[in-house]
């Protein structure tokens, strides 16, 4: 059992994380029978509540080609893609992997790879065709029902997204038909003069804010667009590799991994402590013309519970106001996590497969941390829903990918959710290189 963490609501510091699906004709609407599904023993090593099993979909770590997973869609012929992504590699793999279960029993038993060398975390879906969020930029391939290979070589609906600096993954999410939404995560860490250096100020106003660090809408129809095509939809979010449109509510929704560092480089007000447990993952509802208030202002949900300045501009861990700027002003969250959980993918449950109290609630995926001494995170979730809103504690769904008691080491590191046919649930992993599906047994 993964340590005890809390989730707190309404007026109260809360939790959260996202990542991709779309609407009624995008996402995870369709059905189909998977009669031979058998769980792995002891579930391939992870830890789940009674009733639930695991098993491995497909492993890819094999051979020279090891392939992180990062998000991933299933078709409505129940073909799954997914979508790879090494941006430290020195050798990158190819970017989309195709996976097919010809027999029914949960484990894909066929397999192909396309769009080679160009590596990503979003991916789309669509009447018949596959939208992969590159790290530079979007594209479409059209797949006619059945096969596992495009028909073509792929149309660049947009190219020359910023791709450099502390964030480069780009998740991709329909809000209609008509429109295409696409994270582009901020170039720093708080926008300083230096970046993540002691002392350096934030730069005020912070130049990143046009062209990064936000929500950008494009014309999933178009080809060869530049990055100013597109319409700056949301403003003021660091980094919003979750991202995922509410069917139910038909409303955008993210989790904003927040920043990092605050005692290396403000030690005169912070200390170790603070730095592990500051600031939250802000689960947010993205309006249109919303601004989140990065790089200005951060969310502490452990003493203050509400956005305060950050240092950069003057702040001390606690006032929320000065050089200009009001933290109460920008977007607030509905919910958050603790500090550097990474949660990266989300799906909202439409599936009949799970008890009914899972119905129209968040699963989320928590990536997990990397700069804390003790990791965190490394776990699936499950938030209940209701009126559009968390409406309840999180419950741990899937954890085990830790590897010693101590917290240390994990052996794998959860990146998105997506519903099955059968409403079980497919979990890529990036750490271990592989495809999990969860299933309902009773």
């Amino acid at each position: 059992m993964l340590p005890r963490r809390s989730l707190y609501l309404g007026t109260l510091a809360v939790t959260a994380a996202l990542a991709a699906c779309g609407d009624d004709s995008v996402n995870n609407q369709i059905t189909a029978p998977y009669t031979r599904v058998q769980c792995d023993a002891n579930n391939a090593g992870l830890t789940l509540p009674a009733g639930f099993c695991a098993l491995v979909v497909a492993d890819l770590k094999s051979g020279p080609d090891a392939a992180a997973a990062r998000h991933l869609v299933v078709t409505p012929a129940g073909d799954v893609f997914v979508a790879i992504n090494n941006p430290r590699s020195t050798n990158p793999p190819f970017g989309i992997i195709g996976l097919r279960d010809s027999d029914g029993d949960g484990r894909a038993d066929q397999q192909t790879q396309f769009s080679p060398n160009l590596g990503g975390s979003g991916l789309a879906w669509n009447n018949g065709v596959l939208y992969f969020g590159a790290n530079d930029r979007v594209m479409r391939f059209q797949l006619p029902s059945g096969q596992m290979n495009p028909s073509d070589a792929g149309t660049v609906i947009v190219s020359g997204l910023p791709s450099t600096g502390d964030h480069v993954s780009k998740t991709v999410v329909f809000a209609n038909a008509q429109t295409l939404l696409v994270n582009i995560g901020s170039a720093s860490n708080a926008c300083q003069v230096a970046n993540r250096q002691l002392h350096s100020p934030g730069q005020n106003p912070c130049p990143e804010l046009p062209i990064r660090a936000g929500v950008w809408a494009f014309n999933p129809s178009g080809s060869n667009l530049a990055p100013s095509d597109g319409r700056h939809y949301a403003t003021g979010y660091r980094n919003l590799v979750a991202l995922a449109w509410n069917p139910n509510t038909n409303q955008l929704f993210g989790v904003q991994h927040g920043r990092d560092m605050l005692f290396e480089n403000w030690p005169e007000n912070f200390d170790v402590n603070d730095d592990a447990e500051k600031p939250a993952e802000e689960f947010v509802r993205i309006t249109d013309g919303s601004n989140n208030g990065w790089p200005y202002c951060y969310f502490d949900a452990v003493e203050q519970h509400k956005k305060v300045l950050a240092p950069e501009y003057g702040g001390n861990g606690v006032i929320t106001s000065g050089s200009g700027i009001d933290c109460s002003t920008f977007n607030q969250p509905l919910a958050t996590f603790g500090a550097h959980w990474a949660p990266n993918g989300i799906t909202f449950y439409t599936g009949s497969q799970f008890p009914a109290k899972y119905r129209n609630g968040a699963f989320i995926a928590l990536h997990g941390s990397w700069n804390r001494s003790k990791r965190v995170g490394q776990q699936v979730v499950f938030i209940p829903f209701k009126d559009g809103k968390p409406s309840g504690p999180m419950e741990e769904i899937v954890g085990g990918w830790m590897l010693s008691p101590d917290q240390v080491e994990v052996w794998g590191r959860p990146v998105a959710v997506f519903q099955m046919p059968d409403g079980s649930l497919l979990i890529s992993d990036d750490g271990g290189k592989k495809v999990w599906r969860l299933s309902y047994k009773g």
